[in-house]
């Protein structure tokens, strides 16, 4: 077991648009490089702004500070268009690889999670393209249940990809 008595613990807080940057950086390798996201062009810190912007005011958006840098970011988003899905909401968390298994994911869900309930939200949802043992063990941890799978819903990288979809009620 790698000893953990050096690591710092995250500074949790919502984020603006100076971290748009950042986020975009955390975010593009696993646009680019992996199937983790269905995105198949990274977003700039433009439009990386108004994504923290829309979502920040409707759901919220925290980022993880190490040691005063950027390690991870996460954020609730609208499931659905429709008005009976307005108490559910999708959430998604990236972690930079550089602050990977540090618990910066668990943190931030810790924190994220409850902001969502107190706005009124009832239920979590988390779509993750597979296999995805990081992630699927992460959402576990954090009381997600699994509730199906998509089959070959997605093309990246050269092939078919699924994406399980995993539950939590606030």
């Amino acid at each position: 077991m790698t000893d953990r008595s050096d690591l710092k613990a995250p500074v949790l807080r919502g984020a603006g648009p100076h971290d748009a940057a950042a986020c975009a950086a955390i975010y593009a390798p696993f646009v680019a490089d992996t199937i983790v996201s269905f995105e198949t062009e990274a977003p700039d810190a433009a439009e990386m702004a108004s994504r923290i912007a829309a979502n920040a005011a409707t759901h919220g958006w925290l980022v993880a500070e190490v040691g005063g840098e950027l390690a991870g970011y996460a954020y609730g988003a609208p499931h659905r268009a429709r008005q009976a899905y307005a108490s559910s909401c999708d959430v998604t968390v990236y972690v930079d690889p550089r602050f990977a298994r540090q618990g910066i994911g668990r943190a931030l869900y810790g924190a994220l999670l409850p902001a969502l309930k107190a706005r009124g939200l009832h239920a979590a949802f988390a779509g993750i393209a597979l296999p995805n043992v990081g992630s699927v063990g992460l959402h576990e941890a954090m009381g997600f249940v699994p509730v199906g799978i998509y089959r070959e819903v997605g093309w990246k990288l050269g092939a078919w990809r699924d994406v399980g979809w995993w539950q939590r009620v606030l």
